[in-house]
């Protein structure tokens, strides 16, 4: 029996009293007095379920004096306390498990890429040849680092280096001005550059390259170098020359805009004839 003396009990929830339903019933669930002290029990069950959010086992605690709720269930039969208990590892084992097959796919597609990349690259015959002589756990170890290798080899962005050595020594180099004419000219401002890295499209950018670029240097090898017999040997100077042509393209066409940006104007805003 509820200790109600003569105080006329209140409920926080939907403010109800005991004398508009007499037939509720209360429950005190924490440490609070006055008129926070009493709830109907109805009404905290349905506060309670908006704050576990489908979570049976999720702790509440009152929004007032942060007093932990005493929440119990009735007791469960054998077999619905074996389905219960499996649920519950299942739930906290499934991330775990799913983490684990992302981690597993990512391994394994990085070992099929670099296998494909070492026949692309040295040749079909050969490729296989070397991949069965090879040690299994070299290439359980080493095949899954060759797209790592040539990401991070593609985040080096050496064309920076080289387009801040042409900015500050090309007023010296005469040779620079009669190849590109207005390069080594002052500009009027620095214009502000963003980072490589902080837009997404760059970070694909990098990603799509770095896979591509053994099928690119492949196809550059065979166009530039045919006369080379070793396959390695042509894709390795097809590699180090496309690279290096993009490289000079890429740097020309970021001077170029930089130039651009430097020379920006921001014109007056024409003024509109009186009627």
């Amino acid at each position: 029996m509820l200790d109600k003396q003569s105080v006329l009990l209140s409920c926080w929830v939907c403010f109800a009293t005991d004398e508009d339903d007499r037939t509720a019933e209360w429950v005190r669930p924490c440490n609070c007095r006055g008129s926070t002290k009493w709830v109907h029990q109805s009404c905290l069950q349905r506060w309670v379920d908006e704050k576990q959010r489908g979570n049976s086992t999720a702790r509440v605690a009152c929004p007032q004096c942060n007093a932990e709720y005493l929440i119990v269930f009735p007791k469960l039969g054998p077999v619905v306390y074996v389905l219960d208990l499996a649920d519950r590892l299942i739930s906290k084992a499934g991330p775990f498990a799913a983490a684990g097959i992302m981690v597993g796919s990512i391994y394994w597609t990085a070992v099929t890429y670099g296998a494909v990349t070492v026949m692309q690259v040295v040749g079909h015959k050969e490729g296989l040849d070397v991949m069965e002589r090879a040690d299994p756990l070299f290439l359980l170890i080493g095949l899954p680092t060759i797209p790592v290798m040539l990401i991070l080899g593609k985040m080096i962005r050496w064309e920076d280096y080289v387009l801040r050595l042409w900015r500050k020594y090309s007023n010296k180099l005469q040779i620079l001005n009669s190849i590109f004419p207005g390069i080594g000219c002052p500009v009027p401002r620095i214009p502000a550059e963003a980072s490589p890295l902080a837009d997404h499209v760059s970070a694909t950018r990098i990603l799509c390259g770095a896979l591509v670029f053994p099928t690119i240097a492949t196809i550059v090898g065979k166009l530039m170098f045919s006369s080379v017999n070793s396959n390695l040997q042509r894709t390795i100077l097809g590699g180090i020359a496309f690279v290096a042509i993009k490289g000079a393209f890429k740097v020309y066409f970021k001077q170029q805009q930089y130039l651009r940006q430097a020379h920006r104007k921001i014109l007056n805003f024409p003024e509109q004839e009186e009627a």
